[in-house]
């Protein structure tokens, strides 16, 4: 059996997985204004906005401390496997969840689903390494980052009526679930890397492998992929040029991936339901930002750009766009304002992530691909952390101009 576009049914699993990604992990984001009053009846707003940020902190650390652990995984068992280990382990912590009963069983439960969550960004960029050429991985990067926003857009709605007819603890293990049957399509359609599936055709393998550099069989002939060992890898500028990048950028998006809800029930006084009506917005920026970086940056290369110069300019597209949004946040007025602008901010977060992702795949070979994500995300995520750790200081009294200002 043959099936036309493999690739593309393998980039919508991966996105399908983000999806779920982002579903499990802000199942907690939405529930905690009703699980910490459950939970902490008798400490005020910004005592729990604390507790909330220690949880978080610990997921963020785990999360950051497991991108480096599972690179080094996708790179030795590959994609496949990569996956189930992954998203088989996340999912099973999601559904732990629910048996939390204060901070300590929360953050060691977070923590689990942290390691295990941080899987699906270096296994997506080399999953986009392996099935994509050159010119189409940032388009197929902005496909799976998109999930990401999705997730956001599903997550927030869906888990608001949830609450209508299941407590917060069945929530989790539902959702839980979920990721469970993810591995059933994925096993069955990811059989084997595209140089040995037996469902591609050739047309499409053809395309693929000459579109993007080869691992070297015949050294005479072909061009041998730069794979260097994760010392000489940390000494290249372009290394810790992605790895400075995702640090400084990637804390924005997790400064409202965390504090969205939160702050839609400090500022304006929503409850979980109203919270669900308002607070998906946001994503839908993100959504389109990744899809728009990504075929902007396809649109430039068949145009004739080289790649550095496409990342480069699709990248400070992206920060130009954040800035002044960031700035308006400071005082939005109104929710719709406030939820619109941030649809900005996301928007452009989403553009210039994407193209930050691509590049460990632009510089280097596919046997290091998932190592040097790893390396960036891990730094991604200690650089966010820093921030939501901030988030209930600069937010005191409910003004949250200073975080966005920070952030700015």
């Amino acid at each position: 059996m043959k099936l036309k576009g493999l690739r593309w049914w393998v980039i919508a699993l991966i996105a399908l997985a983000t999806v779920i990604n982002y579903i499990d992990r802000q199942a907690l984001v939405v529930l905690w204004p009703s699980i910490s009053e459950d939970l902490y009846p008798d400490k005020t707003m910004t005592e729990r906005k604390e507790i909330y940020a220690l949880i978080s902190v610990v997921f963020m650390f785990s999360y950051a401390f497991g991108q480096s652990i599972f690179g080094k995984i996708f790179d030795k068992v590959g994609t496949r496997i990569g996956f189930v280990l992954s998203i088989g382990f996340w999912s099973l912590s999601t559904a732990l969840h629910a048996f939390a009963k204060g901070v300590l069983s929360f953050s060691i439960f977070r923590a689990l689903l942290g390691v295990s969550e941080a899987g699906n960004w270096p296994g997506a960029a080399k999953g986009n390494a392996e099935w994509f050429p050159i010119k189409e991985r940032a388009f197929a990067q902005g496909l799976f980052n998109s999930g990401a926003a999705i997730g956001g857009i599903v997550a927030i709605p869906t888990i608001a009526f949830l609450t209508i007819y299941f407590s917060w603890q069945m929530i989790f293990v539902i959702i839980g679930l979920i990721g469970l049957l993810w591995l059933i399509p994925w096993l069955i359609l990811v059989k084997a890397p595209p140089k040995k599936h037996p469902w591609l055709t050739e047309e499409e393998k053809n395309y693929i492998l000459c579109g993007q550099k080869e691992e070297n069989e015949d050294k005479s002939e072909k061009e041998d992929e730069y794979n260097p060992p994760v010392g000489e890898l940390l000494k290249r500028k372009q290394s810790w040029g992605v790895i400075i990048a995702s640090a400084a950028i990637d804390p924005i998006w997790w400064l409202f991936v965390f504090w969205i809800p939160i702050y839609l029930s400090e500022v304006y006084n929503m409850d979980v339901k109203s919270i669900g009506i308002y607070g998906w917005v946001p994503y839908v920026g993100a959504m389109l930002g990744a899809w728009f970086g990504g075929l902007l940056a396809q649109n430039r290369i068949k145009a004739g750009w080289n790649v550095n110069k496409t990342r480069k300019m699709v990248i400070t597209l992206g920060c130009v766009i954040m800035l002044p949004a960031l700035l308006a946040l400071s005082n939005p007025g109104s929710p719709v304002a406030a939820v619109l602008i941030m649809a900005a901010v996301l928007f452009g977060f989403q553009t210039a992530i994407g193209n930050v992702q691509t590049l460990p795949s632009d510089l280097f070979g596919k046997k290091t691909v998932g190592t040097l994500s790893g390396f960036e995300c891990t730094a991604a995520k200690l650089t966010g952390a820093g921030l939501v750790a901030l988030v209930p200081m600069l937010t005191v009294g409910g003004n949250y101009a200073p975080a966005f200002i920070i952030g700015a």
